[in-house]
């Protein structure tokens, strides 16, 4: 469905700004039915689960997903199966700046501002980014080059920015597009995955 959404807007895409295109994918997201959502989420994971990437990384930092964003729980807890060791994200406001914790529980988390979950820090173990082999980068829409435009506040720019970890989008089909205005403190990721792509920079 997100696929078509340059035919719904035709030329008007190639003009939008990241507000605007923030605005656009929320509101298909939105309209995401719980099978949509399941078949394309299990179809991504299926990919990531069976790619290089993944298999070579023992430490991965993801955000919980929540609402009708792509799943991440079962991809927690395929890692936990496997043996890694999963970290997330806990957002400090006041300098935009993110510490991933280890958990091993969902226990381990609660809510936050904007409905997030945030590890517990006494609950959880301080991960330092040299540890990290792969990061789950999250975000609204994507382009074929690896750029992004997420909730806004530049968290991720900030965290990956003079450091070397691995990092890969995961999304539905409406999320990916052709190409998007971007600044010159982005930081594309490296790995993108779709239900029908998947893009390498």
């Amino acid at each position: 469905m997100l696929n078509y959404l340059g035919d719904k807007t035709g030329n008007r895409v190639s003009e939008m700004d990241k507000s605007q295109w923030r605005k656009e994918i929320k509101k298909v997201m939105n309209e995401l039915s719980q099978a949509e959502m399941k078949e394309q989420s299990k179809t991504v994971q299926e990919k990531l689960f069976t790619s290089e990437l993944w298999k070579k990384a023992d430490v991965v930092g993801t955000t919980i997903s929540v609402g009708n964003e792509l799943d991440t729980c079962s991809i927690i807890k395929q890692a936990w199966e496997e043996n890694k060791r999963i970290a997330a994200p806990k957002c400090f406001p006041e300098n935009r700046q993110l510490i991933f914790y280890e958990f091993s529980s969902f226990e381990d988390l609660e809510e936050s501002f904007y409905g997030l979950k945030e590890p517990i820090p006494s609950k959880t173990l301080k991960i330092t980014p040299e540890e990290m082999e792969l990061l789950l980068v999250p975000g609204l829409v994507f382009d074929e080059e690896g750029y992004r435009i997420g909730y806004g506040g530049g968290y991720y720019d900030r965290f990956l920015e003079g450091r070397d970890i691995k990092t890969c989008s995961l999304c539905y089909d409406f999320q990916l597009v052709r190409k998007l205005p971007h600044d010159s403190f982005d930081i594309p990721v490296n790995y993108i995955i779709s239900p029908v792509k998947a893009i390498k920079k």
